[in-house]
């Protein structure tokens, strides 16, 4: 069991997502960061898309009932385990009465806490994450609180006997910036001819400021105002949209929409970020900007096909720690990178 001493700014259980349900009006939800998600998955022998614990902005703290391995991904936070520090993106053991303390993070917004098994919540249309706006699945379909306890599922029989430790997709799949300014590449959306050419332009060009009105429903963003050509400014019908859709509403300031997004609306997409970049938008701190870069579709599959080699390389690398292969050190020393 793990008990929840402090949740910090918002904590939720989360896996990869509920599949198949939007046509019922059911969002994906899951881990904002689902490739932080998958990588603590695997360096704990679990299935990719086990459920965890996904931290918003640190400073939270739980208690450890049992013994267990766990592995820390996401926004690098300086966590410490009864005041010793301990690594991000490694598994490592936790003893029956040891804290988990997560301060702020640095350079990132969620921090997620993986456990072999998962944890252990009931199944709601497939998934164990959390619907924070609808208030179902996860842990009684809400944030947790200080008091919570959570289960661990059964480990599996393929967890890495060592410590292990792997390189962190931020470095292992550098992005490009622009000054201050990460960017994210973004698909031209249906609506995109419709904006006058100056808004087209400032949509390339300007610094995006990730605003304090952001959620796990849509990240709002500060800019020039994007503006539709007159002619064709009228009302659209609500539409199908999903994570990683920007949508542009009355004020001009686009809203790109996560894991929490809704299934419909009605304002005009401008653009879509691409699967491969949306972890890291996910992770973007609230005031920092980004700037956007267009892509093709084939310019977007070659970038998921990168992730796809990152998270094969780890695949792979972990079946020769199981064959013997020495890819860790000691606990809390020095450590070995790979993927």
């Amino acid at each position: 069991m793990i008990e929840i001493i402090r949740p910090g700014a918002q904590a939720s259980v989360q896996d990869l997502g509920r599949v198949g349900f939007r046509r019922f009006g059911v969002g994906r939800s899951g881990a904002a960061d689902g490739l932080a998600l998958q990588v603590g998955n695997r360096l704990l022998g679990n299935e990719p898309g086990a459920a965890a614990i996904e931290f918003t902005l640190g400073r939270a703290a739980l208690r450890f009932e049992t013994d267990m391995r766990v592995a820390l991904t996401g926004a690098e936070c300086s966590a410490n385990l009864d005041g010793v520090p301990v690594w991000s993106w490694h598994a490592f053991d936790v003893r029956r009465g040891e804290t988990l303390t997560l301060p702020a993070p640095r350079g990132g917004t969620r921090t997620y806490l993986c456990v072999a098994g998962g944890i252990d919540v009931p199944l709601v249309m497939n998934s164990r994450s959390t619907d924070l706006k609808s208030n179902f699945g996860g842990f009684a379909g809400r944030v947790l609180r200080e008091g919570d306890r959570l289960s661990a599922g059964r480990p599996g029989i393929d967890q890495p006997r060592d410590w292990v430790g792997v390189s962190a997709p931020g470095w292992a799949l550098p992005a490009n910036r622009a000054g201050n300014a990460l960017t994210i590449r973004l698909l031209p959306g249906p609506e995109y001819p419709d904006f006058e050419p100056a808004s087209q332009q400032a949509l390339w060009s300007a610094d995006w400021t990730i605003t304090p009105q952001s959620n796990r429903m849509g990240l709002r963003l500060e800019g020039p105002a994007l503006a539709r050509r007159a002619e064709r400014s009228a009302d659209l019908l609500s539409h199908g949209v999903m994570p990683g859709v920007m949508q542009v509403p009355p004020n001009g300031q686009p809203i790109a929409l996560m894991s929490d997004a809704q299934t419909t609306g009605g304002y005009p997409k401008i653009g879509t970020v691409i699967g491969a970049d949306l972890w890291r938008l996910a992770q973007v701190p609230l005031g920092a900007t980004v700037r956007f870069a267009e892509v093709t579709l084939e310019q977007a599959a070659a970038a998921q096909a990168e992730v796809d080699r990152y998270l094969r390389q780890l695949d792979q690398a972990l079946r020769w720690q199981g064959d013997g292969m020495q890819i860790a050190a000691r606990r809390r020393t020095s450590t070995r990178f790979v993927a």
